[in-house]
């Protein structure tokens, strides 16, 4: 398997950093939708290093297709064909409150805007007549003065993150690949997400080869004991914040654990952090995160994912392992 890391957000460090993960041994790098932009990082990587770059993921509900096919586009030039645009739904307050925009249905909002992506990347491709009509966007004027023309590395994946078992099936439906949640675990992974990819792609009409899964773990990784034990505490933090979330219940109730999760949106609401972090034992831990020593925490993820995927985004909250540690996790994983 291949190894993924995010990238720092911050577009004045992001070709540092990316040049340090590249030279470890790092097969992709990866953005999310934090405190700063999603993109201008991997426009700041594209021009120092050659590796594959993706969003993980750019919140697609508050931005035109139009303007995600335009910035899809321009990173498969600049990264010479190695983009995939990586798109996400978030939650109705994040996107009613934080970016001021619209809510809807998400998997059928997101249905639409995969497919308006691709129908206006198809369009400068082919150079058909741009025609999308859909009940939340419409793309139907595309004068040559906008258009870029055929891109030259062929047209950038887009892919869907998805946690349940709808959003899931969307993606297998309209995508090109599916972005796993962090917060999962082996068996939620097996019996909830395969699945459901499986019955989008019936939908579909198309067969597991056409469709990439990539998956993404938490981490806590060291070298020794007391650096496994440092590293744990930001992936109980992670781990309590997803936790606590109610779209998230779903994967803890695959394990038993239900009830944990309105204690910890009680906590939260509060702002309890470490009786958040306490309901987070070592079972509960080991079980929706991987924790070791670089060879341990490659084979756990080859275990869980091998058979599946060819890739894998790796997390790590709160803390920075030694460059030397995530040579040896790239190393052991390939």
């Amino acid at each position: 398997m291949l190894l993924d890391l995010q990238l720092d957000g911050r577009p004045d460090t992001a070709a540092a950093r990316a040049q340090e993960l590249v030279g470890a041994g790092v097969a992709g790098l990866f953005t999310f939708e934090g405190p700063h932009d999603v993109f201008f990082p991997l426009v700041s990587a594209a021009g120092v290093v050659e590796t594959d770059l993706m969003t993980n993921v750019a919140i697609a509900m508050p931005r035109s297709p139009m303007h995600l096919a335009h910035a899809a586009y321009d990173l498969q030039l600049l990264s010479r064909g190695r983009f995939r645009l990586g798109l996400g739904s978030q939650i109705k307050p994040h996107i009613e409150k934080r970016y001021g925009a619209t809510w809807s249905p998400p998997a059928a909002r997101m249905r639409e805007i995969v497919l308006a992506v691709k129908a206006i990347l198809g369009s400068w491709q082919d150079g058909t007549r741009l025609d999308f009509r859909g009940e939340h966007t419409q793309h139907t004027l595309m004068p040559p003065t906008f258009v870029p023309g055929p891109h030259p590395y062929g047209i950038p994946p887009v892919l869907l993150g998805a946690l349940g078992p709808v959003m899931t099936r969307t993606a297998a439906e309209v995508a090109d690949g599916l972005l796993v949640m962090p917060f999962h675990s082996h068996r939620h992974f097996r019996e909830r997400t395969l699945p459901a990819v499986e019955e989008g792609l019936a939908r579909s009409g198309r067969d597991r080869s056409s469709f990439s899964v990539f998956p993404q773990a938490i981490c806590a990784m060291g070298r020794t004991p007391e650096e496994q034990e440092a590293a744990a505490v930001g992936v109980r933090g992670l781990l309590a914040f997803y936790g606590s979330t109610p779209a998230y219940r779903p994967v803890l109730e695959v394990e038993g654990w239900g009830e944990v999760q309105p204690e910890l949106n009680a906590l939260s609401k509060v702002g309890d952090v470490a009786a958040m972090m306490a309901l987070v034992g070592d079972t509960m831990l080991e079980t929706l995160a991987v924790r070791g020593t670089p060879e341990e925490c490659a084979a756990e993820l080859t275990r869980r994912f091998g058979d599946q995927a060819e890739r894998v985004c790796a997390y790590f909250p709160g803390y920075e392992p030694p460059l030397d540690q995530v040579s040896a996790l790239a190393s052991a994983l390939r």
